[in-house]
């Protein structure tokens, strides 16, 4: 369902799986989510005022906690082919094993994917500025139980998974650094992409906010990306504050 944007990238990728095994959240083995396009839809559940998806936030809520237009930096427009919510649906949560992770998809925007769980609502877009092939990605996605807690400790281990890889298009090597990101949510990671065959380089931050998991992508041409994904990552911790 998730889309990565087909315009202006550093490293034109997909997301990457990470070499994780997964449980559902009743404990018991899901089959792989299906591969994200215009066209693929998960198994959804009408929203409940009560049972296992009571009180967590749907894609429409989702949707209005992220940075808006005005918030990113003159020359970024919105790509509308990134924009995908869940409405006021939530769809069926789904894990599955990933054993062999592909490092080579690290820098897709919806990297979140990499665990192999899927929440039961989400909202993506992205912004892109084309003069300078930079991007902005954002996404927050929405689990039961203490589920968010998993994907983000999954999440806190994708540089010893993929220390570096070898960038198809430039064939250089990828070196790919992580670190916590202190006093973010509930817990939060920094994930930093450089090649010497790169302009510039490309952050990646998740964060938890309760029930809720944020992820950033930002690519830039003239630096690594850190400032500003962490500044949108602070944007979007703070419209989850006291709802996720």
């Amino acid at each position: 369902m998730r889309l990565i944007s087909p315009t202006a990238r550093l490293l034109a990728l997909a997301a990457l799986p990470l070499a994780l095994v997964a449980c559902s959240p009743d404990g018991s083995k899901a089959a792989a989510p299906a591969a994200s396009s215009p066209a693929a839809a998960k198994p959804s559940a009408a929203a409940a005022d009560d049972g296992p998806n009571k009180g967590l936030l749907t894609g429409t809520q989702l949707k209005a906690a992220l940075a808006p237009a005005t918030f990113f930096p003159e020359g970024y427009a919105a790509d509308p082919a990134t924009a995908r919510d869940t409405g006021d649906t939530y769809q069926l949560p789904e894990a599955a094993s990933v054993p062999t992770p592909d490092c080579t998809k690290l820098g897709g925007t919806s990297w979140i994917e990499i665990t192999g769980i899927s929440g039961v609502s989400f909202a993506q877009d992205s912004y892109v500025n084309k003069d300078s092939s930079s991007e902005q990605a954002q996404e927050i996605d929405v689990y039961r139980g203490k589920t968010s807690e998993t994907v983000l400790a999954a999440l806190g281990m994708i540089s010893k998974a993929c220390p570096s890889y070898t960038d198809a298009d430039t064939h250089s090597k990828v070196t790919v650094t992580e670190k916590p990101l202190e006093g973010v949510g509930d817990g939060a990671f920094t994930i930093t992409l450089t090649s010497p065959g790169w302009k510039g380089g490309t952050t990646l931050v998740a964060a938890r906010v309760g029930t809720s998991v944020v992820t950033v992508l930002v690519s830039s041409g003239t630096d690594k990306g850190t400032a500003g994904a962490t500044k949108l990552t602070n944007q979007l911790v703070t419209a989850l504050k006291g709802k996720a």
